[in-house]
């Protein structure tokens, strides 16, 4: 063999793996580098309490004093503004949400904030209603002993773990949005009020049942 003349035989490292790994000439971009043995990805930012998502909360919130003082005023013109500001504040409960999670926009503040809104806006609505004669008494208690009993047994068992909120829960909310709003608006509506409010309270009523029962397991798992 002639010296400096490579061996045919001999493996070729770019090509036999048993040989090596093949050393880069530079040539083409460089491998992505990967992170080494103690070397952690940077935590994310922190999401600030100042953002669009908690406004419109705190919105629905400043939107309750003038919705009741309207709602007390006598006349059409007063029924129907009072009508239209309930109508934003409930809108903005599920534009607040449905920023929170697309922007990744949730807080500790939101969290908080949020259930205390909508229970601020239903709840005057409800004791309204019934302090003008529109609505029994025995309705508004039923549904505002539910909210309140259930919200504080979340506190509660959050050391065992979170209940989350479930679709009945949902249509129980959208149920009562739109019987409030009938009630509210001027105009021969009695029967489809009725038939409203009472699928509210009857889904308010199942839906806090099984919130009981959720707690109840969640308590005795982690027993």
């Amino acid at each position: 063999m002639i010296a400096g003349t490579p061996d045919p035989a001999a493996p070729d490292p770019a090509v036999d793996p048993a040989a090596g790994p093949a050393v880069s000439s530079g040539a083409g971009p460089a491998a992505d580098p990967v992170p080494g043995p103690g070397v952690t990805e940077p935590a994310p930012a922190p999401v600030s309490v100042y953002n669009i998502a908690n406004y419109l909360t705190l919105l629905r919130i400043v939107l309750v004093p003038p919705f009741v003082w309207l709602l007390f005023q006598d006349g059409t013109a007063w029924q129907v503004a009072a009508f239209v500001v309930f109508a934003i504040a409930s809108i903005t409960d599920k534009i607040d949400g449905d920023l929170a999670r697309s922007r990744n926009l949730v807080t500790d503040f939101g969290k908080i904030a949020d259930p205390i809104a909508d229970k601020a806006l239903t709840g005057a609505a409800l004791i309204s209603l019934s302090a003008l004669g529109e609505l029994w008494w025995w309705v508004t208690i039923t549904i505002l002993v539910r909210e309140i009993g259930i919200t504080l047994m979340r506190l509660v068992v959050i050391r065992y773990g979170v209940i989350p909120a479930s679709k009945g829960g949902k249509l129980k909310t959208m149920l009562q949005v739109l019987a409030i709003g009938l009630y509210i608006l001027p105009g021969p509506f009695d029967p489809l009020r009725w038939a409203l409010m009472a699928a509210a309270l009857i889904v308010t009523v199942v839906t806090g049942l099984d919130y009981v029962l959720q707690a109840w397991r969640l308590r005795r798992r982690a027993a």
